[in-house]
């Protein structure tokens, strides 16, 4: 079957299975990767075999960028303790237990050992993050769990790339180790700023087309990649030459691609148009799903493939190894996340009084949320075959398999079992979103009736035409003050009567303009522009 065929295939095959997931109340990736692992077993379907190198550099690029691109870095920086905890020590002390118990019941060396451990031990956030918005946890919970899978990434392929050396050259450096692990992200993050910096000039001089402007945005996470990973290699080369520096030594692409992310999410509003952002969200939002969607349908096409080469292992050993390392992986998490709250909060007194101690139920959701994901598949398939010596890659195939499992065992019960655990710890949405949000239509509201006075006095403003939008703004200002009221005015009630009202003369405008277009009174170039017009309307009604 072609390559095209088979990707239109994939593509309908996401969004009819996300559509089932939206209908049972399922994060899609859980449905994706259960619908995939189900096509894998098809008889005649050809196999679909997953290059890690697509998935590093073509997957994983713009969805960490577009997820740090979003990211509030106030909330971010508020809670960096909390996710540095996670995202470094939680990732080191997964690789380290997992490569103890793996190293002990199963035949693979320390060596590979450690690499399954460094695999396995980041988090992917897409599944946890859908679960806990849509039954609207506290903010703060999801700020963690999305800034942790920001971050972990890079730690996991650091410690990823120091285990793959060590199996391939038959040496372990420490300090190589740790001088890998510096320089990795210094110069991830150093990367990260300059390609930002860059794309903001570039973009200042660039024309205002929101075509121009966006396709400049869709390169922007693979240029940042690609920087850190690939334009440090010739710099390595020549201080090895000089000073004895190890010569593979990298930078964090990761790292590269969510320091861009964050800084022209900070730079952004400064810099884009209305007709860019428009459009900007409206793209990244497509692509962000259809990536998501392919790489979780495609994880669970490897299945087949996975199963292969495991000859020399019973099913009976195949299935114990599969629960232990799974079990070790959520386990590890629990122990971890409970002291790594509390006790920093025991013995400083300063942590204390800053960030007062949160809640087990809430502690308790961060410990459950450890679903594995695209990095941790990628890492393993991108496992080379031979060492240095020649010989084979000491466990591959049960590296691949025993990694398949892990994210096969946490998406499907950590996510399917969220919701549960959600609702029966009673926790709720402390809406602090919802109460920015307000705060800050008002205050923008505030500021279109203060800049009305200001250019009440001009020449050329009519003064029926500063009363009819002072009345405007002022009734918008109201309507949101009075969420904070309780409403004892009516304002809500009169603004849903109205947006139902808006709704239906929307809906006679659109017959209207259809009829039009039918009889050949209007051409569609015209038909489209003016019903660009009235979606845009009626978007607003969602305020």
């Amino acid at each position: 079957m072609p390559q095209i065929e088979i990707i239109l295939g994939l593509l309908l095959a996401v969004a009819a299975l996300a559509t089932l997931a939206t209908r049972l109340g399922v994060p899609y990736p859980i449905l994706l990767v259960l619908g995939g692992s189900a096509l894998g077993f098809v008889p005649g379907l050809p196999p679909v075999v997953l290059d890690p190198e697509l998935v590093f550099l073509l997957f994983l690029p713009p969805l960490l960028y577009v997820s740090a691109l979003f990211t509030s870095w106030r909330d971010f920086r508020a809670n960096v303790r909390a996710i540095s905890l996670l995202a470094v020590g939680l990732v080191l002390m997964t690789t380290i237990v997992v490569a103890a118990v793996v190293h002990t019941v199963t035949d693979l060396p320390w060596a590979a050992a450690f690499v399954l451990g460094a695999i396995v031990s980041p988090t992917d956030a897409i599944a946890a993050t859908t679960v806990a918005q849509r039954l609207g946890v506290p903010r703060r919970i999801v700020t963690i769990l999305e800034g942790e899978s920001l971050v972990n990434d890079a730690t996991g392929i650091v410690a990823y790339r120091v285990a793959v050396a060590a199996v391939v050259t038959g040496a372990f450096s420490v300090w190589e180790a740790g001088l890998q692990f510096v320089v990795g992200a210094v110069g991830g993050v150093a990367v990260g700023f300059a390609v930002g910096w860059l794309v903001v000039w570039t973009r200042r001089h660039l024309s205002e087309d929101p075509s121009v402007q966006n396709t400049v945005s869709l390169l922007t996470p693979f240029v940042a990649y690609l920087a850190a990973e690939e334009l440090p290699h010739t710099v390595w080369e020549a201080l090895h030459g000089l000073f004895g520096v190890p010569a593979d030594l990298h930078f964090s692409g990761v790292l590269a691609v969510v320091t861009t992310g964050l800084y022209l999410g900070r730079k952004g509003p400064y810099i884009i148009s209305s007709g860019t952002r428009l459009q900007g969200f409206a793209t990244w939002e497509l692509i962000t799903f259809l990536l998501n969607g392919l790489i979780f349908i495609l994880i669970g096409l490897q299945l087949g493939s996975v199963v292969e080469g495991l000859e020399q292992y019973s099913a009976g050993q195949l299935i114990a190894y599969a629960v232990l390392v799974s079990l070790t992986v959520i386990l590890v998490r629990m122990v971890w996340v409970f002291p790594a709250t509390y006790l920093p909060r025991k013995v400083s007194r300063r942590i204390r009084e800053r960030d007062p101690s949160p809640s087990w139920r809430s502690v308790s959701v961060v410990a459950w949320t450890g679903m594995r994901g695209v990095i941790s598949l990628a890492a393993a398939l991108a496992l080379p075959f031979q060492t240095a010596s020649g010989l084979s890659f000491p466990g591959r195939d049960l590296i691949i398999f025993l990694t398949f499992c892990v994210i096969l065992a946490t998406l499907v019960v950590q996510g399917l079992s969220l919701p549960v655990l959600i609702r029966a710890l009673g926790l709720e949405d402390d809406h602090i979103g919802d109460k920015e949000e307000t705060h800050g239509r008002i205050q923008v509201a505030e500021a279109a009736l203060e800049r009305l006075d200001e250019l009440g006095e001009e020449d050329w403003v009519r003064e029926d035409t500063t009363e009819r939008i002072r009345g405007l703004y002022t009734y918008r200002r109201n309507r949101f003050a009075s969420r904070f009221d309780g409403d004892p005015d009516g304002v809500e009630e009169r603004s849903a009567a109205y947006q139902r009202l808006m709704v239906e003369l929307l809906g006679a405008q659109r017959q209207r303009l259809i009829r039009m277009r039918d009889e050949g009174r209007i051409g569609d170039e015209v038909m489209h522009r003016i019903e660009r017009e009235l979606d845009l309307e009626e978007s607003r009604l969602e305020l």
